[in-house]
């Protein structure tokens, strides 16, 4: 964009606001011999889809954007000073900053109220300074806060020593640190693609929008049916899990579509929460409580030898040997699955799982109070589960070898310490549920919901209401699915392999190559001008 002949960045005058409908819908692409004309566009949730809008708009508002927001962290670490939590705690025992903590509370109240009441029935009386302060008002997370959300997202710790069971040593390091590099470099160009495309104006709400930015309606689509789908069988697969887990605390003496009744109505109540903010600390508790298991498994498999009927039960492996551990690709009588290269297939599947969660990332950027900042949290987030994977997993695996199973938590004993392990995989597992389906919901309730049958914003009382509503035949569905499921292994399998290895590896890699030739093909003069709501450009098509 810097190439681009545009003039100075600025926000529209109260006068360039005060447009007739028509112009607002009119595309802004012309040619360098039509007269310009002074159009001004509708903002907000009702713009994010907006088809006549050009990516060099987008780019345009989204550069303002992030210096904007640069600004406004300077000026809050200023107000926070070198010792961040010693003054939050001055702060909440000083009459005179609760005062204006208060103010700047109802004045982003107010601003938000004037926004949901005017869009999309009238948007056009609201100025853009109303709206971005609404807007901003909604964007509160930190990268320490998407730290904790990204590692909450560790869907697969429990399978790294069977991963090394049934792959060796060499291939399962090898494996999980190329995964977590490309999983790394996902994250990266969603952050990157988004700080370039997103803006208060224009929010992005969902992995679909950056493809309908970049490639048009058809890709959007796509994707949000493919993300919706994905998000539905992951809350089923987790519902199901967790009922299994406290089927097993409860030793199989309780039934268990009354335990899967149970999960459903607790994901329910948990299912008014809107915000990820609001389940920040959750996700908080959760990375701690999944370490907390961690090294409650590690004792017990140093100090133990495994509950061999968990394996023997449900495996190929019937006999009770010597533990076996092995750099390369352990022989077939070692394998808990099918033989041959099918068992290396399913191992490298559940990897591909527990690094899912990138699909997950432009919902995560889009509640942050500094975008900028993302980088922060999910390298720092991806380090930490790649050494938690290795470490995990080399381990269990060096004392259980080939009886470590995928479901590690019945493998230890004593059986309190399998209780205590099942109650941190059941509380952790919980917390993920909540988080995919407040993302899942999101999705079906904007690009279902709101575009297709009309419903309210999610941010206007109605909204709300609607979200209530919804929220349980969201979980109803689940369940039902779930409940239809006879084999857990095999969804874990379908959703690894049909959805997270795209979203995870593949999708975010088009994003990017296709948001990188749009900017590589900027000729100079090229570019938004913000003084005639105009984009020139002197070719388009494919080149």
């Amino acid at each position: 964009m810097d190439s681009f002949n545009v003039q100075a960045l600025s926000h529209p005058t109260n006068e360039m606001e005060v447009v007739t409908d028509a112009q607002m819908r009119k595309t802004s692409v012309v040619s360098m011999s039509e007269k310009p004309a002074v159009q001004e566009r509708v903002w907000g949730f009702a713009a994010r889809v907006d088809s006549s809008v050009t990516i060099e708009e987008y780019m345009y508002w989204a550069k303002i954007e992030r210096e904007m927001e640069a600004e406004e962290e300077k000026r809050l670490r200023a107000e926070k000073g070198k010792y961040p939590l010693a003054n939050l705690i001055k702060g909440k025992l000083n009459k005179e900053s609760q005062e204006a903590q208060k103010a700047e509370k109802e004045q982003r109240a107010m601003a938000l109220q004037i926004v949901t009441e005017a869009e999309p029935q009238d948007p056009y009386k609201v100025t853009n300074a109303e709206w971005r302060l609404a807007a901003r008002a909604l964007r509160t997370a930190s990268w320490g806060q998407m730290f904790f959300l990204i590692t909450t997202d560790i869907l697969g710790w429990s399978g790294a020593p069977f991963v090394f069971a049934s792959v060796g040593y060499g291939s399962g390091v090898a494996l999980y640190i190329i995964c977590g590099i490309f999983a790394s470099f996902s994250g990266w160009a969603i952050w990157k693609v988004f700080l370039d495309l997103d803006s208060s104006r224009y929010p992005m709400m969902s992995f679909g929008d950056p493809f309908f930015r970049l490639f048009g309606w058809k890709a959007r689509h796509f994707i949000n049916v493919a993300q919706s789908l994905q998000q539905f069988l992951t809350v089923a697969v987790l519902i199901l899990s967790k009922s299994f887990n406290i089927s097993q605390l409860a030793s199989n003496d309780i039934c268990f579509s009354g335990v899967m009744i149970i999960v459903m109505v607790i994901g329910m109540i948990f299912g008014l929460i809107r915000s990820l903010k609001k389940i920040g600390w959750l996700s908080n508790a959760a990375v701690w409580m999944n370490i907390t298991n961690f090294v409650i498994i590690m004792v017990a498999a140093a100090a133990f030898k495994p509950y061999y009927p968990a394996v023997t039960k449900s495996t190929p492996i019937k006999t009770i040997e010597p533990i076996h551990v092995f750099g390369g690709t352990p022989p077939a009588q070692f394998q808990q699955q099918s033989l041959g290269f099918s068992s290396q297939f399913n191992a490298v599947n559940t990897m591909v799982y527990s690094y899912a969660g990138a699909l997950l990332f432009v919902a995560f950027l889009a509640e942050m109070r500094n975008p900028m900042d993302f980088w922060k949290g999910l390298f720092c987030a991806q380090a930490f589960i790649c050494v938690m994977y290795l470490l995990f997993g080399v381990f269990v695996y060096s004392f259980y070898g080939q009886y470590s199973a995928n479901n590690i938590d019945n493998v230890i004993q004593p059986f309190a310490l399998q209780s205590v392990g099942n109650v941190f995989t059941l509380l952790t597992g919980f917390i993920a549920v909540f988080m995919y389906f407040n993302i899942g919901m999101k999705t079906v309730y904007l690009e279902v919901f709101q575009q297709t049958f009309n419903f309210p914003p999610i941010t206007t009382k109605k909204g709300k209401i609607m979200w209530y509503c919804l929220g349980p035949c969201y979980w109803i569905l689940a369940f039902l699915f779930a409940a239809a499921v006879p084999n857990l292994n095999g969804i874990v399998s379908l959703v690894g392999a049909v959805f997270m290895i795209n979203f995870t590896y593949s999708f975010p890699g088009m994003l990017y190559l296709g948001w990188s030739l749009q900017k590589a093909a900027a000729l100079p003069g090229e570019g938004f001008n913000p003084a005639t709501r105009e984009t020139i450009r002197h070719d388009s098509g494919m080149k």
